[in-house]
């Protein structure tokens, strides 16, 4: 197989992009991917990643690509359950705190850490905007970790995120308060609820 089919094959299984881990088990050498990124047939958008010069990359994708550990989390959880009134300016994700994350990945991005027993809880899969299948923490979820990281978020995002929640029709209060449990805010999670009620 040549090629140019071997890298369109490549494309078409994973929604678009050419990873330097499938193209060198596909037979191909890293000498090649840079040959074609010289010659315009791919374009290099971040470490081991390519796509097709003319195709829109999806950020929140090939972010989850770097590491089966990032679960979006935060603002960027709010964005992908639609209850952030605007785009984030950095991707939030957390990984669990015994996990060396690439410093590539520092970058325009907002790091939380989290005790590894906790970094599951809440995960589901969500569709980008883009429409890409991508790993972020549920609502119920994502409204605890506003609440436990309020130093660090806008104080009208949180404001608005708890108000979104507490008029989703899909919003499970039993799971919320598990959460607020486990991650012991369950008196500050009452007080900001009280506020909006």
């Amino acid at each position: 197989m040549d090629t140019l089919r071997i890298i369109d094959k490549l494309l078409h299984e994973n929604s678009g992009v050419v990873r330097t881990v499938d193209a060198v088990q596909a037979g191909l050498s890293r000498t090649t991917l840079g040959l074609l990124v010289k010659s315009g047939k791919l374009e290099r958008i971040a470490q081991g990643q390519y796509i097709r010069p003319d195709d829109i990359p999806d950020e929140l994708y090939l972010l989850r690509q770097r590491s089966d550990k990032i679960i979006f989390s935060h603002e960027t959880a709010l964005f992908l359950h639609n209850m952030a009134e605007r785009t984030p300016l950095k991707h939030s994700l957390t990984v669990p705190s015994s996990y060396k994350l690439s410093s590539s990945l520092y970058d325009g991005c907002k790091i939380y850490y989290v005790k590894p027993e906790l970094h599951l809880m809440g995960r589901c899969t969500v569709p980008s905007k883009m429409g890409h299948e991508v790993v972020a923490y549920n609502v119920e979820r994502t409204v605890c970790d506003i609440l436990r990281s309020r130093s660090r978020i806008d104080s009208q995002t949180l404001a608005a995120a708890m108000k979104n929640y507490t008029t989703r029709r899909d919003q499970d209060w039993n799971r919320l308060r598990e959460y607020s449990e486990a991650f012991r805010i369950t008196k500050l999670l009452r007080k900001y609820l009280e506020v909006l009620t």
